[in-house]
């Protein structure tokens, strides 16, 4: 198996979040990447270096104004003669979200800190001096993952950091900027009819969603802790289905919290069937870690072998398949649960 990282994705490193009306430290501390790779390297898997492949990929899910934004903030925000350590929005706009949309209208504000609000969608997403470098090296990551595939690869895993499932086509939000899922996903387009996608990450891939909820081309399908009482709250409920071309395309399997790993197990069961149905030829799959038990912003209760199942289950899918890194913020967890997760995912 083929794996892709490049150094600069930890030069990142947030200095805020907002957790329970409190400012404490982040959760997606660079330590996280030298983790997984110190288990990729008891697999003996060697990340390579992804190939420099710029905006244009992104370019693909993204708008244009909102990655314009996130390549300029910081240059912009850094000449305010009274700012915080990093660009952080303080004020947020009313929109419907209608699902019948694919984005919203433009930015109407001209000026950062209204800008901040709009492309922002929360106070997980601060913007400092290396964001954007990490950030755009994180997609071309997955996009060399998904160029593997396309080559003719079987299995290939991208160490995305930062993490991509809650950013939307046109708003960060949730520690993720731009959707390296998403983009791999349609880079996947190029070659495959069908394209897969199964988020086991503990939190709703609402941007994921949202990318493609409007279309049939691409089936979405996350399976998350009950978002009722948990992030991103809004979006990730199973009555959302998609809309218009892309009715019937999308399925959320919400968990109840304090979930074990045969109700995870049980789902990835239930998404398998629907893969299968949809007749993926590919397969994107968003992986995190934070359903470990000991997760320090996580309601569910998996242990670190329960990533091995989530990794034979989706091995006997036989398709042709991309894992793309989303959050897990155990330290001292996450790379036993990529250990568990390789030993099956990797059998013949």
């Amino acid at each position: 198996m083929r794996a892709f990282y490049h150094p600069d994705q930890a030069l990142h490193e947030q200095l805020q979040y907002m957790r329970f009306g409190k400012i404490v430290p982040p959760k997606d501390l660079p330590e996280r990447t030298e983790r997984l790779l110190a288990a990729l390297g008891r697999h003996g898997i060697v990340a390579e270096p992804p190939a420099a492949h710029g905006v244009k990929p992104v370019l693909e899910v993204h708008d244009a104004k909102f990655v314009e934004f996130l390549k300029t903030v910081w240059e912009r925000w850094k000449i305010l003669p009274e700012r915080g350590p990093e660009a952080w929005p303080n004020t947020f706009p009313y929109w419907s979200a209608r699902p019948d949309e694919d984005s919203r209208p433009p930015c109407r504000p001209s000026g950062i800190v209204g800008q901040l609000g709009w492309y922002l969608g929360d106070l997980s997403v601060p913007v400092g001096e290396h964001c954007w470098r990490s950030t755009l090296r994180s997609a071309e990551t997955a996009i060399s993952g998904a160029d593997a595939i396309l080559a003719g690869e079987l299995r290939a895993y991208g160490l995305c950091r930062p993490s991509g499932h809650h950013a939307r086509s046109d708003r960060a939000s949730g520690f993720c900027y731009i959707n390296n899922t998403a983009v791999a996903a349609q880079r996947l387009r190029t070659k495959f009819e069908k394209i897969a996608i199964l988020d086991v990450d503990a939190h709703h891939g609402d941007g994921t969603q949202q990318i493609f909820y409007r279309r049939s081309d691409v089936l979405t399908i996350s399976i998350h802790a009950d978002p009722a009482n948990y992030y991103p709250f809004f979006t990730g409920y199973a009555d959302e289905r998609g809309n218009g071309a892309g009715e019937g395309f999308n399925l959320n399997l919400p968990l109840k919290h304090a979930s074990v790993g045969a109700d995870m197990l049980a789902a990835v069961k239930k998404a398998g069937e629907a893969i299968r149905s949809f007749g993926a030829q590919a397969l994107v799959l968003a992986l995190g870690y934070d359903a470990h038990k000991d997760d320090p912003i996580g309601v569910l209760k998996l242990e670190a072998s329960d990533f091995g199942d989530i990794g034979r289950l989706v091995n006997d899918l036989r398709l042709p398949t991309l894992v793309v890194q989303e959050g897990g913020y155990a330290i001292d967890a996450i790379g036993d649960c990529l250990d568990a997760f390789l030993a099956e995912f990797t059998r013949s």
